[in-house]
């Protein structure tokens, strides 16, 4: 009956009540402190209804404060928060109208405008599906020709960081790391000789020849350097031959040209965060002890400009030294003889310290994850000194602290599946992750937290969600 009132109407009956309840406890107060006077002295008995109407106001505006904040106050976040996920996140949201029923038309009139927008957007993404198949057609053309281009292709942009790399050059590049977007050409060819070639490039205008020499004295390639024409940056170029490429291996196109744009010189902390490169990783282990247990599967993918980057991922399985409980093993399905052959955790976790070079490090619950990493960090030589963001955290952030946090819950929220078979394994949730990052980085610019600094001041707020999980 009250649900069916006008939200004004309700409004004013509810302050009515306030008033009533605050009289009603004034009166009752005086009354027993007027009885209570008959047994000492008039003072006695104002005092004790002082204190007895102070009390009984307070409890009151108590009783008052978490009524408001269950059927007014967390209805309005919720609402707020799924309208983002749905402006924002590119979600179907439907408006749960049972929380909001105390805020009269407010979520009905929520949902029209999110019908409204959808209908709007379902029209622009058909029109955007149409291009986007044409230009994927064209590059799967372009892809097709430049396979048969005897030769590896790398793009650099004027920092000296991969904008575009072909499947040639994937297999090339792995000899000494894993291909990255976005990641320093430094970090797979020896500095000095590069940039001796790069001044004779920028001197003479016209293609250079070198020995480009890998790093940690890792193989070496006999490349040229080619410039871009009027167009910043410059093509490395690899012949085939020296780069031990598979014959019919496939060779897809791996590119973003917005890197080409991309100064580096700005500070971490007021960099964008749509603009920022992401490694997102997830662990599993024997056990929920970071002080004694050991990972035994390492999964990791690459997010560069809100994107996934295809191909750039981490599946590897880590020997622990130990034998894995069969409860463990229950949940993530990795065997004793599964990591027999597999590499310690002082390999696996240097593999994965170069594949988050220059990256944020993204984990559902970072702090139990980077905890098994830190523990090996002497053994292993590297110090895990990356920027970190908590996907826990942000969650807390864009949809509040007193909601699910859970790896499911967040997904559920956002729209993103994860396969059954592929929950509970690394490189799984992993992908989960990233997908549910990729969601909510323009939810948080929506917001106005729109660097990395402006971010990690806002997840700060809610560090004690972390310290209850672990």
């Amino acid at each position: 009956m009250f649900t069916r009132l006008s939200l004004r109407l309700r409004v004013l009956l509810f302050f009515t009540f306030m008033a009533l309840a605050s009289i009603a406890l004034v009166i009752g107060a005086l009354y027993l402190g007027y009885h209570r006077s008959a047994q000492s002295d008039l003072a006695t008995g104002f005092v004790f209804a002082g204190i007895l109407a102070g009390f009984g106001l307070l409890a009151l505006i108590v009783g008052i404060w978490l009524l408001f904040d269950e059927n007014v106050s967390k209805p309005i976040e919720r609402l707020a928060a799924t309208l983002r996920t749905g402006a924002h996140a590119g979600v179907d949201v439907t408006m749960d109208t049972h929380q909001a029923r105390y805020l009269g038309d407010l979520a009905p009139a929520a949902q029209a405008v999110a019908g409204q927008l959808s209908q709007s957007t379902l029209g622009a993404a058909q029109a955007v599906a149409s291009e986007t198949a044409r230009l994927t057609a064209e590059k799967d053309r372009l892809t097709a020709l430049l396979t048969e281009i005897p030769m590896a292709m790398v793009l650099v942009n004027p920092a000296h960081q991969i904008v575009l790399y072909d499947g040639q050059a994937a297999e090339a590049l792995a000899q000494i790391h894993v291909p990255r977007l976005n990641a320093s050409i430094f970090d797979y060819f020896e500095r000095d000789t590069l940039l001796a070639a790069h001044t004779s490039l920028a001197e003479s205008g016209s293609e250079i020849s070198f020995e480009a020499r890998g790093t940690e004295g890792k193989l070496a390639f006999n490349a040229r350097l080619k410039p871009l024409g009027h167009a910043p940056g410059y093509m490395i170029l690899i012949d085939d031959a020296h780069a031990r490429i598979t014959p019919d291996a496939a060779r897809p196109l791996i590119y973003d040209f917005d890197l080409m744009d991309q100064s580096g010189d700005q500070a971490f902390d007021e960099m964008p965060i749509q603009a920022l490169t992401y490694a997102v990783f997830d662990t599993e282990t024997t056990g929920l002890l970071p002080h004694k247990d050991e990972i035994v599967q390492i999964g990791a993918v690459r997010v560069v400009n809100c994107k996934m980057v295809a191909g750039e991922s981490i599946n590897q399985l880590v020997n622990p030294g130990m034998k894995i409980p069969a409860a463990s093993t229950k949940v993530h399905k990795v065997t004793n003889e599964m990591v027999a052959d597999a590499p310690d955790i002082h390999v696996a976790a240097r593999q994965f310290h170069t594949f988050a070079r220059d990256a944020v490090i993204v984990a559902h619950n970072a702090p139990f994850d980077m905890a098994f990493l830190r523990r090996h960090r002497r053994e292993t030589g590297v110090e895990w000194d990356h920027p970190i963001l908590d996907t826990v955290l942000l969650s807390a952030v864009l949809f509040g602290a007193s909601e699910v946090h859970t790896l499911d819950a967040l997904c559920d929220r956002l729209g993103v599946s994860i396969p059954p078979e592929l929950r509970h394994t690394a490189l799984g949730d992993a992908v989960a992750t990233a997908e549910v990052l990729c969601k909510m980085l323009p939810m948080l610019a929506s917001r106005g937290f729109t660097t990395f600094g402006a971010v990690i001041e806002q997840t700060r707020k809610h560090g004690r969600l972390l310290e209850d999980l672990n």
